[in-house]
């Protein structure tokens, strides 16, 4: 079963209108601490906003597409008693810590894969959508149309451009990573980097993942590369740094590498036995 680009284009739409909606919850922030809940570890938060955030993302999918599933980072996963072939990926609030501490780099994410437009075997990434409320930016593409950048007011696209990625071998080029809360993981982050960061002139850490691939999409970073992070991180991002013609790895495992950008995937390296 393929998929028609007018079809593509409505998946788009939706993707568009359920990421507002998510953004919208966190862009009611105010004050200078947000009350959170640790999740795995010391500073993996989760705070109301994240909850209420896929809660107004699932309401808007749920109502224009109600047989497919979701999978979102704070409620799991949900398929329908009738599912359609296709299936949405929500980060709600991609950059906890930094929405907490209110540093501004955060994001609602949402991407929906289905069949190949091509007809082609399994699914794949159709449209993805971050929307960055305290950045006023948005950022989205849909599969063979290119990536966008525009602001965040609904249904004006006036001053949207359509995005090429990072110039390859500019000088000044800069790496952007992120780190686990996990100290095992976190040390081999680390050395990671640290073998990286010769072909770099400098590293960036903006704490989001899905943002950071969008900056490479737009060609505010050179490249980014993470160990670990999950489907919702870098489910629409990815798709954003790929429709603007960069390279992008996707983790081939999990935990895996998330990578997009002018970087050698091949010298990410493996991560420790066990």
């Amino acid at each position: 079963m393929s998929q028609n680009p007018a079809a593509t284009a409505d998946l788009l739409a939706i993707a568009r209108r359920a990421a507002a909606a998510g953004a919208a919850v966190l862009a009611e922030r105010h004050g200078v601490h947000i009350a959170a809940d640790t999740k795995s570890a010391a500073g993996d938060w989760v705070t109301d906003y994240d909850r209420r955030a896929e809660q107004a993302v699932r309401a808007v999918i749920n109502a224009e597409r109600p047989h497919d599933a979701i999978t979102g980072e704070e409620y799991g996963s949900t398929t329908p008693a009738e599912p359609s072939a296709y299936r949405w990926s929500i980060d709600p609030l991609d950059g906890t810590a930094n929405f907490v501490r209110g540093i501004v780099y955060y994001a609602t994410s949402v991407a929906v894969a289905g069949p190949a437009p091509d007809g082609g075997e399994g699914a794949v990434w159709l449209a993805g959508v971050v929307q960055a409320p305290a950045l006023g930016s948005t950022w989205w593409a849909s599969r063979g149309a290119g990536s966008w950048l525009g602001g965040t007011e609904t249904g004006n696209d006036a001053g949207a451009r359509r995005l090429t990625g990072p110039v390859p071998g500019a000088a000044g080029a800069l790496l952007a990573t992120g780190f686990g809360y996990d100290a095992v993981r976190r040390d081999f982050q680390l050395q990671a980097v640290a073998t990286l960061l010769p072909g770099f002139a400098n590293v960036r850490r903006i704490g989001s993942a899905a943002v950071d691939l969008c900056m490479v999409a737009d060609g505010t970073l050179d490249a980014y590369a993470e160990y670990g992070t999950g489907e919702h991180d870098w489910s629409a991002g990815a798709l954003i740094a790929e429709e603007a013609g960069c390279p992008v790895l996707r983790p081939p495992a999990d935990p895996g590498w998330q990578a997009a950008g002018y970087i050698d995937f091949e010298l990410l390296p493996a991560p420790p036995a066990g």
